[in-house]
């Protein structure tokens, strides 16, 4: 029984990777190129002819490695989050998670993106590419961590309360309580040093691809959750039809 979840799981972290993949490629990446292009305006043009072609060169090489290696991350990043989310934790979370159906699938993605990116996000917002942050990296890595296993444990509190409140005082006081869980990351982020940075680009162009990097992630847990619902509703249907084989003796 793992091991068939874990393939589902695996399955879809592949398509949401080439889905993801692809935005990187045509969306994210040329954002990040031009943002690059303005931080560096004009150093080229202190360079003599031959220096400045090699340089040319090199730039070009140097640019379609890194847009491999994010395009490889990318779909790596997917099929990771696929394997461990809706192929591990799905197994042994699915009890606890409301609903039925599909909609398990999309509220397991929306506890996986609140615990990998909205919850962290409370205290680092993401940045963009060449911004320098005041704090060090040690600590931002400390504090990402503990807000992620902040957003776990709230997830699971907000699981809790909507299971025994819709149980005892009907599924819209349910619903309230498991909001109202969401609240509680309040405290962490408020407690959290404050995380400066300083860069050359505009306001407005780091907004934008501050912007992107959310709506990338969204995107993806989207699509994690739209092929495991539809896999598992295909994989729900032919057990249903095996069984009813086996009853008539088909």
């Amino acid at each position: 029984m793992l091991a068939a979840t874990l393939t589902r799981g695996v399955k879809a972290g592949l398509v949401a990777g080439v889905v993801f993949a692809l935005f990187v490629v045509l969306v994210a990446n040329p954002l990040v190129v031009y943002a690059d292009g303005l931080g560096h305006t004009g150093g080229a043009a202190h360079h003599g002819g031959g220096h400045h072609a090699d340089g040319h060169h090199a730039s070009i090489a140097s640019m379609a490695i890194s847009h491999g290696v994010s395009v490889a991350s990318a779909a790596l990043w997917g099929v990771l989050l696929g394997g461990v989310v809706f192929g591990v934790g799905f197994y042994f979370l699915e009890p606890a998670i409301p609903g039925s159906g599909a909609t398990k699938s999309y509220i397991l993605a929306a506890a996986g993106f609140v615990t990998v990116s909205g919850a962290p996000w409370l205290v680092l917002p993401p940045v963009s590419p060449g911004i320098e942050q005041s704090l060090a990296t040690t600590t931002r890595l400390l504090w990402y961590g503990g807000m992620m296993v902040a957003g776990a444990l709230t997830c699971l509190l907000s699981g809790y309360a909507y299971i025994r409140l819709s149980e005892s005082r009907g599924r819209f006081v349910g619903v309230a309580g498991a909001l109202a869980a969401f609240g509680l990351l309040a405290v962490p982020a408020l407690l959290a040093p404050t995380s400066t940075t300083q860069g050359a680009l505009p306001a407005t162009l780091q907004s934008g691809i501050a912007g992107l990097v959310v709506f990338g992630q969204v995107l993806l847990w989207l699509a994690l959750a739209a092929t495991h619902a539809q896999l598992d509703t295909r994989a729900g249907a032919q057990v249903e039809t095996s069984v009813d084989t086996s009853v008539t003796g088909d």
